[in-house]
């Protein structure tokens, strides 16, 4: 018998972690052992766990009763394998939790990588069953692993937002408004729509005001108490990353009957979430990313659609190197602290934070 270590939190209080050890028997035939190198902590893995029974994110990586893991994006390496072409010490990029190790089940194994077969695994997208070899990823670069481990997954639903947007015209929209401007998501969606000719507004915390503006991707940035001075008439679209309902209700209100298009994407703000009440004009729809992408992949192909993301990805590096500054944690530990900084709303929005298991 071999053991991981697992950081769980409290699915009834998520600022409650706990980090333990779970028993792992020896592998059986088609199983393989991951160690889990890095990953990043984000508000991406806030909203995995806020959204984690309405869409199974807790369902990837099981645990004890009335616990969960914490979905994360990062390396891990094949420590044990038991899977025909699949050899130790093979790299990979994917969808890990926040554990020492992990067991998977990979399918065939291909140039680019494998797919989790878990039986468990199967009832969710198989975007998140995914793992990519990093000797053969036509994204990675070793100098810029920090950043992948931060933005690729973010950048993705980023790309895939703006590319929504730009499938349906906007919805008949003039603007973009997004909640939590200064959240990696939105800011990095907001790029690619101004890139379009598409004016696109920030609403955030005062404390974040001069950061969201400094990036440069907002055609207006305004704090969360002046989204009442914003014009009301002119026809926008709302893309809700903060996921409060105060903030979702007043702009709902505010540009009735001007208010075009809302979804949900995030929930920054998970402490505020909420129906907000009866709300005027369109009902917001919750945006899932895989949609998208299989909708694309099977009108481009995936060969086409990787092109279109690594296209777009390259552009947005030097953004994301020139207005993040990486801060390192080390263990499970540091992970825990990290989540929490997220779950209290005290993490900082110019701050990239990633956590080295070794």
């Amino acid at each position: 018998m071999t053991h991981a270590t697992d950081l769980t939190v409290s699915r009834a209080n998520l600022s409650a972690t706990h980090i333990g050890n779970t028993e792992h028997p020896p592998l059986r035939e088609g199983e393989a052992r991951l160690k889990v190198n890095a990953f990043s902590v984000t508000a991406n893995n806030l909203t995995y766990a806020v959204f984690g029974d309405m869409m199974q994110y807790w369902n990837f990586f099981p645990a004890t009763e009335g616990q969960g893991r914490v979905p994360v994006w990062g390396f891990a390496t094949v420590s044990e394998s038991r899977v025909p072409g699949l050899a130790e010490g093979r790299r990979v990029y994917g969808y890990l939790p926040m554990s020492t190790s992990f067991i998977a089940q990979p399918g065939t194994v291909k140039t680019v990588g494998f797919s989790d077969m878990a039986a468990h695994r199967q009832p969710m997208s198989p975007f998140y069953n995914q793992y990519v070899f990093t000797d053969t990823d036509p994204l990675y670069t070793a100098d810029t692993e920090a950043l992948q481990m931060l933005f690729r997954p973010l950048f993705t639903t980023a790309f895939l937002i703006d590319d929504f947007l730009a499938d349906n015209d906007v919805f008949g929209a003039k603007q973009v408004i997004f909640s939590s401007a200064s959240a990696k998501t939105a800011w990095a969606a907001a790029g690619q729509i101004t890139s379009r000719g598409v004016p696109v507004v920030g609403l955030t915390s005062k404390r974040n005001v001069a950061f969201t503006e400094s990036l440069g991707c907002y055609a207006r940035v305004v704090a969360y108490e002046d989204i009442e001075t914003l014009d009301a008439l002119v026809p926008s679209a709302f893309v809700d990353i903060a996921g409060d309902a105060d903030v979702r209700g007043r702009v709902h209100r505010h540009f009735n009957p001007s208010l075009k298009y809302s979804c949900a994407v995030g929930a920054t703000h998970w402490q505020e979430a909420g129906g907000g009440g009866d709300l005027p004009g369109p009902k917001p729809e919750l945006f899932f990313a895989p949609g998208q992408i299989g909708k694309r992949i099977g009108e481009w192909g995936g060969q086409s659609f990787g092109e279109k993301v690594g296209a777009a990805w390259r552009t947005f590096l030097p953004i994301a190197s020139r207005t993040t500054k990486i801060v390192e944690r080390d263990g499970l530990e540091g992970a825990a602290s990290a989540f929490t900084a997220f779950v209290d709303g005290s993490a900082k929005a110019d701050e990239g934070t990633i956590v080295r298991l070794g």
